[in-house]
């Protein structure tokens, strides 16, 4: 890569941004991380990291650190002011499909230094604290980047760059970039505490939706817990972070002498979209491409998925397996997930939200007849698969995302087989490395009635059929011989 100081030069040094860099480094990518700040914000922000979000992070080689600080939460209920349950949500603590617990409650903090930690190992000079971005320019075959550094301004010679920087993201800006508005704008107030007694609190995530006070109570990792209280119309920032104020709002919690306070933050909740997630050799990924309300604990998530889904096509491209093309399936594919995660933030939100007492009054009524009828779901909806971009349009179960069946030993099928894409048929499932996971496979197999499978390395279904016939049809996307990646043919 004569001439180039990188493949990829990422913007922000982040849960998303960080990941990225990793799937890309396991993947023999040159990357560079320029994060403006000197180290990790010691402070808490999310909260949850859902089964997918995990197996993402057990790609990265951070899963397990993070799990250790992690707590599992069986419930997620959602009460009226008179504690009565309108909705709750149950077995969030069993396995998912991506074969952790469906929610895992999270000390931000710890996760970025496991992801930190994990990058070090594979690249110590890839993660650039201190270093800004000042401007970037695209030509024929990259972009040359402008840092600030602490040892003066530098230039950074890539082929991609990917905007990881945040809502407020200067690479989205810089080129010109519009977020489109989802119409849900809510300030909040968040407070952050240390628990010192944890059998004084509750036990399930919960969001209280009370017109007097809209309010959150969520657990997280660490020894930490959250409550987040609706700043209500005529009420300032200042105001509500007093530490007199914050303690009415915790009054009827009757936690004190259980917590210590950590922090306090007024926060916007909002719901945006940009309208591209790429233009030219520039592309944005997590909250620099989007914004989600925090009700269904997606936010975090979302931008691992996009670092999952980009992650193999750059380096595919960057290594010349893939033309350019394959990048422009990014936007196509998380788009319409994203839209659908942010509908159910949203309409979590609103159900929350509403501070018009006889509103509540009918939505309590209804809930209330919708259980008498056994009409409430008893999960939040399932998010769409993927319906076009890199997989086999209309093969059975193409676009699906793939289950990782863990052993009784405890081993997971994609440490088994790796992180590159898989051809598995059913005659593999006879082969040794697959004897623990084979009956739940078998029963994959005949769900969708397929002969073999191809998994792409995200852990979506890339498409069902013949094996002759998938490796073709993956070759028209990605120019390389399956027969190189860790197959369970041949064991």
């Amino acid at each position: 890569m004569s001439g180039f100081d990188c493949d990829v030069l990422i913007v922000g040094g982040g849960p998303t941004g960080v990941t990225l860099a990793i799937l890309l480094a396991r993947r023999g990518v040159r990357v560079l991380v320029a994060e403006k700040e000197a180290a990790i914000y010691p402070l808490p922000r999310a909260a949850h990291i859902d089964h997918e979000g995990m197996r993402i992070l057990q790609e990265a080689g951070a899963a397990d650190a993070v799990f250790a600080t992690s707590r599992r939460v069986a419930r997620y209920d959602f009460l009226n002011a008179k504690g009565a349950v309108l909705l709750s949500f149950g077995r969030s603590d069993q396995i998912g499909a991506g074969g952790w617990p469906a929610a895992n409650m999270i000390h931000q903090p710890s996760v970025e230094a496991a992801l930190r930690q994990s990058l070090a190992g594979l690249d110590p000079a890839a993660l650039k604290g201190r270093w800004t971005l000042q401007s970037f320019a695209e030509d024929d075959d990259g972009l040359r980047a402008q840092i600030a550094t602490p040892d003066g301004e530098r230039t950074v010679r890539t082929r991609y760059l990917v905007g990881a920087d945040g809502a407020r993201s200067p690479v989205r800006e810089a080129s010109g970039i519009a977020f489109e508005d989802l119409a849900f704008e809510e300030p909040w107030l968040v407070v952050d505490v240390l628990v010192d007694d944890h059998s004084r609190l509750p036990a399930a995530n919960m969001q209280i939706c009370n017109p007097d006070r809209p309010t959150t109570c969520v657990l997280m990792g660490e020894g930490r817990h959250r409550w987040e209280f609706m700043i209500k119309p005529g009420e300032t920032a200042e105001q509500v972070s007093d530490d007199r104020f914050v303690e009415k709002l915790l009054a009827p919690w009757n936690v004190t002498g259980a917590v210590r306070i950590e922090r306090k933050a007024v926060y916007t909740f909002r719901a945006r979209v940009a309208d591209r997630w790429r233009r030219g050799r520039i592309l944005l990924a997590g909250d620099a491409a989007h914004q989600t309300p925090p009700f269904a604990g997606q936010g975090m998530c979302s931008g691992l998925r996009d670092a999952a889904n980009l992650g193999w096509k750059l380096a595919a491209v960057v290594k010349g397996q893939a033309t350019d093309a394959l990048l422009d399936s990014y936007q196509p594919e998380r788009a319409p997930h994203l839209r659908a995660t942010i509908r159910m933030a949203i309409m979590m939100g609103r159900m929350v939200c509403t501070t018009s007492k006889w509103a509540a009054f009918r939505r309590d009524l209804t809930f209330k007849l919708a259980r008498l009828l056994r009409k409430l779901p008893e999960g939040p909806s399932a998010y769409p698969p993927i319906s076009t971009g890199t997989i086999l349009t209309g093969s059975p179960a193409a676009g699906s995302y793939f289950p990782q069946p863990v052993a009784a030993d405890g081993a997971r099928l994609d440490d088994v087989l790796g992180a590159d894409h898989w051809l598995i048929s059913r005659a593999d499932l006879d082969a040794p490395r697959l004897a623990s996971f084979a009956a739940t496979l078998s029963l994959w197999f005949d769900k969708h009635r397929a002969e073999a499978v191809l998994v792409r390395p995200d852990r979506y279904v890339f498409g069902t059929g013949s094996p002759q016939m998938l490796r073709s049809a993956w070759a028209g996307f990605v120019d390389k011989d399956i027969d190189s990646s860790p197959l369970a043919t041949g064991d």
